[in-house]
């Protein structure tokens, strides 16, 4: 008979398992069973952590790239220096569209009105001229000038082959799409001064200042070519305006000559001087014998 083995008591906590070599349970700690936090993935090779700060972990989720996307002092300036750049670019845009209306649209403008003030100028020179009205005996009266705003006379300037119709007055609406005649002023061809003022636009009188003594100036009348000659280019003040007068500079004096004065404002794009042109009377000649010479060169 063989002798009795004697076994320790058997550990309550082992099962059956346990005997087989399987890993025993982990111990009781006290806590209820919970199992302890996992400690957080360490970073691999290259990758960067941002630390947060600690009022930012507990206030909700935070991005762990906020440290790099919180406003700077750089980052605000480069806003207000792309807001600024975009403002300006904006503002240079309108300047080159104003300009452009400036250059080309108020031209076009300018010329249809122009085609308009000759049609009617061709038009009130054929009923003065129609044949089935008689002639009359009563004597001859001096003609009243036109309405305001009406056309007078056609003007020509053959050194920059430009052509205006002249209207009566010089007021910002008469002249808006004309060159205007001062109303006390002489009537082309008249002894005194026949006064006509226009905007300093390229439509108009923009090359004045290249006028130079000798330089033609052809007034066209309902009968008539009359072809004056530049004698006298001056800047003047606004004020001064005896330039316009029956004898220019002179107020008062009676007239001999039959003159024509151009005026427009000086300089370029601004209006605190007037430009002056004084020309002469130098030829007449006869619409039914031709235009005038100056006219075809």
């Amino acid at each position: 008979m063989l002798p009795a083995v004697n076994r320790p008591p058997a550990d309550p906590r082992m099962d059956a398992t346990g005997l087989m070599g399987a890993v025993p349970p982990a111990p009781d700690t006290g806590d209820g069973g919970a199992e302890p936090p996992a400690e957080p993935p360490r970073p691999r090779r290259g990758e960067r952590v941002v630390q947060l700060r600690p009022e930012q972990t507990g206030e909700g989720y935070r991005s762990v790239y906020s440290e790099l996307t919180r406003p700077t002092v750089g980052s605000r300036l480069r806003t207000v220096v792309r807001g600024t750049g975009e403002l300006l670019i904006t503002f240079g845009l309108v300047v080159l569209l104003f300009a452009g209306y400036e250059i080309w649209g108020k031209a076009v403008i300018v010329e249809a009105h122009q085609s308009d003030l000759n049609s009617q100028l061709a038009q009130e020179w054929s009923a003065a001229a129609d044949p089935t009205v008689g002639p009359t005996t009563a004597p001859t009266v001096k003609p009243k000038p036109p309405a305001k705003g009406r056309p007078v006379a056609g003007l020509y300037i053959p050194k920059f082959d430009k052509h205006w119709v002249v209207v009566e007055g010089v007021s910002p609406e008469d002249i808006r799409y004309a060159p205007g005649r001062y109303p006390d002023s002489a009537m082309p061809g008249e002894v005194g001064n026949f006064s006509v003022a226009g905007h300093r636009i390229r439509s108009t009188f923009w090359r004045l200042d290249e006028m130079k003594s000798g330089d033609a100036i052809v007034v066209e009348t309902k009968t008539e070519w009359l072809v004056y000659r530049v004698y006298q280019q001056r800047i003047v003040k606004p004020s001064q305006v005896e330039v316009v007068a029956p004898v220019p500079g002179k107020p008062g004096r009676k007239p001999t000559e039959k003159l024509l004065t151009l005026t427009t404002c000086n300089p370029k794009f601004d209006n605190y001087e007037r430009l002056i042109i004084h020309a002469r009377l130098d030829d007449v000649q006869a619409k039914s014998a031709g235009r005038p010479a100056e006219l075809e060169t």
